[in-house]
């Protein structure tokens, strides 16, 4: 009697785990093969950086003594940009000797844990360092003078002629003798690309008041005629849909890093573009800065841009999310990584 009724029940039982192994089954397949990650180069850096026990101090000394200047090369493992500026950059001859007879570069690791002491005696693991000096973008390179100071910083990629006149600025000494590094950029690099700015439908019209935005954030493009670089944003970024979407949120204005156009700032000044330009230290067109609701720079994106990092600028911003977390980085992995787990691919260098 007993065996009858444990018989149905143990079929019922079997039943009942088939089905449940069925519907995992199922769902295992519905569920999107995770996308992969594109664009990432791994680099090998030239010989004939600098072998630095990593106290600045010391670094500066022994390059002044030899007439030379340090240069601090942020990177991280994957980085095209970093790649680029290796291969791209290092590998012309002209630049290597620049760099070579001028300056000792001392490469960080953006997420490293080596100790290093900094020129004011403070210790750090790279990785704090980076923090402590805000680093967002790889490659981030900063030039020191002969007392430790900051000459010249450039956050991401910068192609070769605006690059070689950056090693001649710092390497002269250009800064000491009252000359600002975009003057000296916009006079020794040629021009190239359009003759006119190219206009976008988001684009807010003038007059532009940054104390009137309905309570937006503000994505303000410093630009300028004749620059290639600001042609290929609007071509191969800009153009795109997906970016247009990622404006939306902003109160977008085109700017004319040189024009006099007059604007209200958000402290309420009158001033020109190119006046606003210089007060916000805009050192090369194109120029994204990106503005908080409450008129707080939060982020700017410089020089060489790719559509998946200037979408996900845009998103940093607009979402709220440097609230939360203030590694741009950071938030650039995790988001990589919500999109791949939905299937798609993400390419970093597109």
């Amino acid at each position: 009697m007993m065996n009858s009724v444990l018989r149905p029940l143990a079929s019922v039982t079997a039943a009942l785990a088939t089905l449940a192994l069925t519907d995992l089954s199922l769902a295992e397949s519905a569920a999107p093969e995770p996308g992969q990650l594109l664009g990432g180069k791994q680099t090998t850096y030239p010989g004939w950086f600098k072998d630095s026990f990593l106290e600045f101090e010391d670094d500066v000394l022994e390059a002044a003594e030899n007439g030379r200047r340090v240069i601090l090369f942020f990177h991280q493992d994957n980085c095209p940009y970093c790649n680029a500026l290796v291969e791209r950059n290092l590998s012309q001859k002209q630049i290597e000797d620049k760099i070579r007879g001028n300056f000792d570069v001392i490469a960080l690791n953006l997420r490293g844990d080596r100790d290093i002491v900094s020129v004011d005696g403070t210790s750090y693991s790279e990785k704090d360092f980076a923090r402590a000096l805000d680093i967002q973008f790889t490659p981030t390179l900063l030039f020191l003078d002969e007392d430790g100071g900051l000459v010249l910083r450039l956050n991401g990629y910068v192609p070769p002629p605006e690059f070689e006149a950056a090693l001649d600025f710092v390497a002269q000494k250009l800064k000491a003798r009252g000359i600002s590094y975009r003057d000296y950029v916009s006079s020794v690099v040629t021009p190239g690309g359009g003759g006119e700015l190219i206009q976008e439908p988001f684009f807010s019209p003038p007059p532009h008041d940054f104390r009137a935005t309905s309570g937006r954030p503000m994505a303000v493009f410093f630009e300028q005629r004749q620059c290639p670089g600001c042609d290929e944003l609007h071509w191969e970024i800009l153009a795109d849909e997906d970016t247009a979407r990622f404006v939306e949120p902003f109160y977008a204005v085109q700017l004319d890093m040189w024009s006099d156009q007059v604007l209200t700032t958000p402290s309420g000044e009158q001033k020109t573009a190119r006046e606003w330009a210089r007060d916000l230290d805009i050192q090369y067109a194109p120029t994204i800065v990106l503005f908080s609701r409450d008129s707080e720079e939060i982020i700017r994106s410089e020089a060489g841009f790719k559509r998946f990092h200037t979408q996900s600028i845009l998103d940093y911003v607009a979402s709220g999310a440097y609230e939360t977390e203030p590694d741009f980085q950071r938030f650039l992995t995790e988001r990589a990584d919500r999109i791949m787990a939905t299937g798609q691919d993400v390419d970093i260098w597109k």
